[in-house]
C-alpha cells in the first residue's frame, strides 16, 4: 500500500468536497416566510431576507427569534444536502463535519 498516494487521494477527495459544498445554498424560513436566511454549504450566511410585516417596533422579540429559526433550519436542510453530496463522491456520512 502506497500511503503517499492514499494521501493524495484523500486531498483530492477533500478539495473536491469543499468545492462542492461552497457552491451548495439552501434557504431557511421562519414565520411563514416572514424571515428567509441563506447558507452556503459551509454554513456561512450569504443573506437575509425580512418581510416589512416583520419590522413592528413591537415585533422585536419575536422577529430576533423568526431569524434564528430561520438559520435552524437552513442548517437542518444543509446537513441533509451534504450527506447527499457525499453519498453521491462515495464518501462515508458524517465526513462533512470535519471542515
Amino acid at each position: 500500500m502506497n500511503i503517499a498516494k492514499l494521501m493524495q487521494q484523500a486531498q483530492a477527495a477533500q478539495a473536491q468536497m469543499q468545492k462542492a459544498l461552497e457552491q451548495l445554498e439552501v434557504e431557511g424560513s421562519a414565520g411563514g416566510g416572514l424571515v428567509k436566511v441563506r447558507l452556503s454549504g459551509l454554513k456561512e450566511l450569504r443573506g437575509v431576507t425580512i418581510d416589512p410585516q416583520a419590522t413592528a417596533p413591537d415585533a422585536v422579540s419575536m422577529l430576533e427569534d423568526l431569524i434564528v429559526a430561520a438559520w435552524e433550519e437552513a442548517s437542518r436542510q444543509l446537513d441533509v444536502r451534504s450527506q447527499e453530496i457525499l453519498g453521491r463522491m462515495g464518501l462515508p456520512p458524517g465526513l462533512a463535519g470535519m471542515r
